[in-house]
């Protein structure tokens, strides 16, 4: 089975998903969504399997950035529109493959998952 990994390289989360993949020998792809950007398509089905309030990380700094009116105003359709004009506000990492869709790096969750 080969996931697709979406994050932000230089994130503490990430690198130990990372190096928890490459512990238990699963293949992954990385997709560096500071880098490359998320779809349209891939934010609106994580929002509607996870609902913005969890796609979005509201505990980070590119949430505090935001103006107060559209944190507070954030709407799942907003909610898209602010994480493709700033990716960094996507909570990470999310995996994707053989039917999983999974949202944050939970080792044991990951174990019955994988």
């Amino acid at each position: 089975m080969t996931i697709t990994i979406y994050g932000i390289k230089a994130c503490d989360t990430m690198k130990k998903a990372f190096t928890w993949l490459d512990q238990q020998q699963i293949d992954w792809q990385f997709h560096d969504y500071k880098k490359a950007g998320a779809s349209e398509k891939d934010l609106k089905r994580w929002i509607k399997a996870f609902g913005w309030e969890n796609v979005i990380n509201r505990r980070g700094t590119s949430w505090k950035k935001l103006p107060e009116a559209e944190r507070d105003s954030m709407t799942a359709s907003t909610a898209v529109q602010a994480a493709l004009n700033n990716p960094s506000l996507i909570k990470r990492p999310i995996i994707e493959g053989d039917g999983i869709l999974e949202l944050g790096f939970d080792p044991s969750r990951w174990e019955t998952l994988l």
